[in-house]
């Protein structure tokens, strides 16, 4: 082979690998550590970025996205000394690629670690029953701690979430039957309470009912007293206005022939009904001075009329 060829085959490659340590091109929401001669010399954000071929390389690769990281199941003890099985995730950030890079050597694992331990800590704060209700009190505690923790790598830590609460099968059973008795200790008192309830409305009833019927009752007799009253008004009313045209009709020409004409009608007729409605007659000793008995009777009118005169 021609020594030039080789030369230019030589010089093509050394072209090559020089453009390919020079050009440098960072993907978006992603940074470059630089290093030069081993020693940190700039971070490259997103962009076309040129390097001095073979004093500068690239030393780190950060991805500045969100990242979720799961964290192992581990065994956490309660305050009540039960034993309990919690797996989770957390959620990361690098906000700093220089940190990221020297501060530590796998955040990863570090923040996984630490999050374990603070988790184990909170548990043991608290009972059984409050690890089911303060979910959101656990992951902010963790939250805290740990993104304190991990300020100096350069990285942020958004939020930890709690998957799985496992206790013994045990302990599952004797949830089981403490939620089942406190279900039927509440329908017994649900029942018992809408029993209460319908009975109280049932007498309430009953009470409006018999209030209404009372009220009913007085308006009733009310309602007869003064139709009572407004009858015996009307007719006295209609009778002294009888006695009034009576005498009025006495004191004209002829009316006391009318009236001694009227009296002997009523005596005989009288007279005739007494066979009708009793076994015994009655015979007056004057029977046959009907004329006598009608003067007696007119003589009294006439007396009583001179006497209201006077």
């Amino acid at each position: 082979m021609d020594i030039s060829l080789i030369l230019a085959i030589g010089f093509s490659i050394f072209v090559i690998i020089t453009v390919a340590k020079t050009a440098r091109i960072v993907p978006q929401r992603e940074q470059f550590v630089i290093e030069r001669l081993g020693k940190y010399s700039r971070t490259l954000d997103a962009g076309f970025h040129i390097l001095i071929p073979f004093l500068d390389k690239v030393a780190y690769k950060h991805s500045m996205k969100e990242i979720a990281v799961d964290v192992s199941q581990q065994t956490c003890i309660t305050r009540d000394n039960i034993q309990v099985d919690i797996d989770g995730i957390i959620y990361l950030q690098v906000v700093d690629a220089r940190a990221a890079s020297y501060g530590i050597t796998d955040y990863y694992f570090a923040t996984t670690q630490l999050a374990q331990t603070t988790l184990r800590s909170e548990i043991g704060k608290i009972e059984l029953d409050k690890t089911f209700e303060e979910r959101d009190v656990i992951n902010a505690r963790v939250v805290e701690t740990v993104d304190k923790a991990a300020e100096p790598w350069g990285i942020k830590v958004l939020r930890y979430e709690v998957k799985d609460i496992m206790p013994p099968a045990s302990v599952t059973d004797a949830l089981e039957k403490q939620m089942r008795a406190e279900r039927e200790r509440r329908a017994v008192v649900a029942k018992s309470e809408g029993e209460r309830q319908a009975q109280i409305n049932v007498s309430e009833g009953a009470k409006q009912e018999m209030i209404n019927l009372s009220e009913g009752q007085k308006l009733k007799q009310i309602n007869e007293a003064e139709g009572k009253a407004s009858e015996i008004r009307l007719i006295a009313e209609a009778t002294a206005h009888g006695l009034r045209t009576i005498a009025a009709a006495i004191n004209e020409e002829g009316g006391l022939d009318a009236v001694n004409l009227r009296v002997a009608e009523q005596y005989v007729k009288e007279f005739g009904q007494l066979a009708k409605t009793n076994n015994t007659l009655i015979i007056p000793s004057n029977l046959g001075d009907v004329g006598g008995m009608v003067a007696t009777v007119m003589k009294s009118m006439e007396t009583a009329r001179d006497a209201k005169t006077a």
